[in-house]
């Protein structure tokens, strides 16, 4: 699905309705509090990032969980998964809307299922460190993971977007769970601190050697995602000395703006969105054929993207 072709992604859906005046900053649901109160306005942002270039849309899922959406919204399982049905219904009106005043109907985008880590459902940061895996299971991964991507799988995404994964053990426990939907494909992005390690602290070459291993041709693309800039020409080489080459094995690579998110206070320090720009085309160079944006990249980042990949060397 993913080879053979520069698929462009789309940016960090929280930061961009937070730049529209939405307040999710300090939320426990993050951006899927919007799926209840204004789900319109979560179609607007795909709509945005669909004009500016975005081949690839990513639902409002990933900080949404059954159980966190029937804690936080003081609702009942059945409409938590209602409201999981709603992040993916609403990227894919939002497709259907783009097609219709495109004149190539042939270039549909696709709807990628988010599944975030763990710790993003807990509101305390984790999922930028991975603290977590050592006082969770395997199984408690997975039975946790499991009512989400069901209900993704069964409204009808094009692929999961298994993302932000901080530690090589969530993955596999996520890896494992994605066997239980024989016919459904996936990309993998772990978050990385460094040039080498993953937030946790795994080597990355070696957790993305492991995955891959794994799960086979269930796995469209491995690669980075909500991790700064800087780090991953040095992550894509890693992962080009343990993997099958980006022909085989698509690489996907969508940094946030190189900006520390600290729990409670916001995002703190100095963007990168210059670095990000200017390291694109050497992302390709190394094998990255799914490129975008996470947290702190917008519209107008993501057709500053669109336009590099289609510019000449």
């Amino acid at each position: 699905m993913l080879r053979g072709h520069q698929w462009i992604v789309d940016g960090g859906l929280g930061s961009t309705l937070q730049e529209t005046g939405f307040s999710v900053n300090g939320d426990p649901l993050w951006s899927a509090r919007v799926l209840a109160t204004n789900p319109h306005a979560i179609k607007q942002v795909h709509a945005s990032f669909l004009d500016a270039g975005a081949e690839i849309i990513i639902t409002a899922s990933y900080q949404a969980s059954i159980s966190g959406l029937c804690n936080h919204l003081q609702i009942t399982q059945e409409e938590a998964r209602k409201l999981m049905k709603l992040s993916v219904s609403l990227a894919q009106e939002a497709v259907q809307e783009y097609c219709a005043k495109i004149s190539d109907k042939s270039k549909k985008p696709l709807v990628a299922g988010s599944i975030g880590p763990y710790g993003a459902c807990q509101a305390n940061g984790s999922e930028y460190t991975g603290a977590y895996v050592s006082k969770v299971t395997s199984e408690d991964l997975i039975e946790w993971h499991r009512p989400r991507m069901e209900t993704l799988v069964n409204s009808g995404v094009d692929l999961l977007a298994i993302e932000t994964i901080p530690a090589q053990a969530e993955a596999l426990a996520i890896l494992d769970l994605l066997r239980e939907f024989p016919n459904t494909k996936a990309w993998l992005s772990f978050s990385c601190k460094d040039g080498q390690h993953t937030n946790y602290g795994d080597s990355f070459g070696e957790a993305a050697k492991m995955c891959y291993e794994k799960a086979g041709d269930q796995l469209l693309a491995v690669g980075i995602n909500c991790s700064a800039p800087q780090y991953i020409t040095s992550l894509l080489d890693k992962a080009n000395l343990s993997l099958p080459p980006p022909t085989v094995l698509p690489r996907v690579v969508y940094p946030d703006s190189g900006e520390k998110y600290t729990a409670n206070k916001g995002w703190e320090g100095r963007s990168e969105k210059w670095l990000f720009l200017k390291e694109v085309k050497e992302w390709q160079k190394h094998g990255s054929s799914v490129i975008g944006g996470c947290c702190r990249l917008g519209p107008n980042d993501i057709r500053d993207i669109a336009s590099i990949i289609a510019s000449p060397e």
